[in-house]
C-alpha cells in the first residue's frame, strides 16, 4: 500500500465535508454540525482562507484528513498550528495515515519556526488518547489538549 499526503483543493470540498460529518458521527456529535459544504469550501478555498486541509490517500483513495489553522502563543511569542480535526476512516486505521498527517504538520511547524502543534481530544476517546500519548504529546491539566513541542515536535517532524 502506498500512503500519500496532499494539500486539499477546491474539488475536495464535498470529501472534506463528508470527513467532518464522519468525524462528528464517530464523536457522537453529528447533531452539532451546522457547517455546510459551502461553508467548508469558503473557509478553505475562499479569497482569504484562514483554515487549511491536508488529505491522506492510500493507493490513491482518500482515507483521512487534517484540518488546521495558525494560532498564536503569547507565552512562546510565536505562532503555532491548531489541529481542529484529524480523522482517518475506520477501515484505514493502522496504515499510518494519522501519524503521517501529524508528522506533516510537525514538519511544517519546524520548517516555519512555529512554537507548537496543539489539539483537543474527547476525554472518552481512549484509543486516540493512547495514540497521541505514544507520539510524545502531553496532556494539559484541566484540558484534554495535546501538544507537540520541543524535542517531541522535532522527533515527530523527522518521522
Amino acid at each position: 500500500m502506498t500512503l500519500t499526503l496532499r494539500p486539499a483543493v477546491v474539488a475536495d470540498a464535498a470529501l472534506i465535508y463528508q470527513f467532518v460529518r464522519d468525524l462528528a458521527e464517530y464523536e457522537k456529535l453529528l447533531d452539532d454540525v451546522q457547517a455546510t459544504q459551502a461553508d467548508i469550501a469558503a473557509a478553505l478555498f475562499g479569497d482569504r482562507p484562514r483554515a487549511f486541509c491536508d488529505i491522506a490517500e492510500l493507493d490513491g483513495a482518500p482515507v483521512g484528513f487534517a484540518l488546521w489553522f495558525y494560532n498564536f502563543s503569547t507565552f512562546k511569542g510565536r505562532h503555532g498550528i491548531y489541529l481542529e480535526d484529524l480523522f482517518v476512516r475506520p477501515e484505514a486505521r493502522g496504515a499510518g495515515a494519522g501519524k503521517a498527517l501529524l508528522a506533516n504538520l510537525a514538519r511544517r511547524c519546524v520548517d516555519e519556526g512555529l512554537g507548537r502543534l496543539e489539539w483537543a481530544v474527547l476525554d472518552w476517546n481512549a484509543p486516540s488518547i493512547a495514540f497521541y500519548d505514544s507520539l510524545g504529546a502531553s496532556a494539559l491539566d484541566d484540558w484534554i489538549i495535546r501538544r507537540l513541542d520541543g524535542a517531541a515536535l522535532v522527533e515527530m517532524a523527522g518521522r
